[in-house]
């Protein structure tokens, strides 16, 4: 479970502030799909950077499994996000010049994964994408579409328990990102993890059990799959 309360996100000094999160609050249950939806600057991806703990909220918490996130250490929470998590961005950020199989050998080893079962996890992760004929090949000569198969074969090579994904479909045509989409999902019920999507795209966001509406870095509502929109109070 993850519970957010009335979690803020302030940049700036004295009269120059900017409020990028304004006292979110909401649930995810294990194993969810969850969307955050909003337009460019509504402060979704501030949310998913505060939610993962690669940001820090100015105030509020996020608590995971009854553990206060950015009470821990930052070895402790660096040791966090590389076994409990995995994250999937629009712009891939994958290593270009080495293979598909290095790629995905990167974050197992940032994780301290035994070394001697590195290379099958990295191979059933390249496999569940559709890539374990490519494992030799650079990633820099993969397509659009591969190599965003490639950035999430990186993400859940360690059977991350939760799994954000940034925009996941921005640089990719129509086709190419239904085939990423039905990936994610598939892979949601397939490994049971939570999944946390960062979107514009409302039809994107209805396949999600639920829906997180954010404007101006405050929660416009919450919507449940098949299910009227809660009412959100201040």
């Amino acid at each position: 479970m993850i519970e957010l309360d009335k979690v803020s996100k302030r940049y700036g000094k004295g009269t120059s502030i900017f409020t990028a999160l304004d006292e979110v609050s909401f649930e995810v249950e294990d194993g969810a799909t969850l969307a955050i939806i909003g337009k460019s600057g509504s402060g979704k991806s501030t949310l998913m950077h505060v939610m993962s703990g690669l940001d820090s909220p100015s105030s509020g918490s996020v608590i995971i499994d009854e553990q206060s996130l950015h009470s821990l250490s930052q070895k402790k929470m660096d040791a966090f996000r590389a076994n409990d998590m995995g994250f999937i961005f629009q712009s891939f950020f994958i290593e270009p010049n080495q293979t598909c199989l290095q790629n995905v050998l990167l974050p197992l080893e940032v994780a301290k994964v035994e070394r001697s079962s590195r290379k099958t996890k990295a191979l059933e992760a390249l496999t569940a994408v559709g890539l374990d004929d490519k494992a030799t090949n650079l990633a820099v000569n993969l397509s659009g579409g591969q190599k965003q198969r490639l950035a999430i074969a990186r993400a859940i090579a360690n059977k991350p328990r939760i799994l954000f994904a940034d925009e996941p479909t921005g640089n990719l045509d129509s086709a190419t990102g239904d085939m990423v989409i039905k990936l994610l999902f598939s892979l949601n019920a397939d490994l049971g993890c939570t999944l946390i999507i960062v979107t514009h795209d409302k039809d994107l966001a209805l396949q999600c059990q639920k829906q997180i509406q954010i404007k101006d870095g405050a929660v416009q509502k919450i919507t449940r799959a098949n299910k009227k929109a809660d009412k959100v109070t201040s």
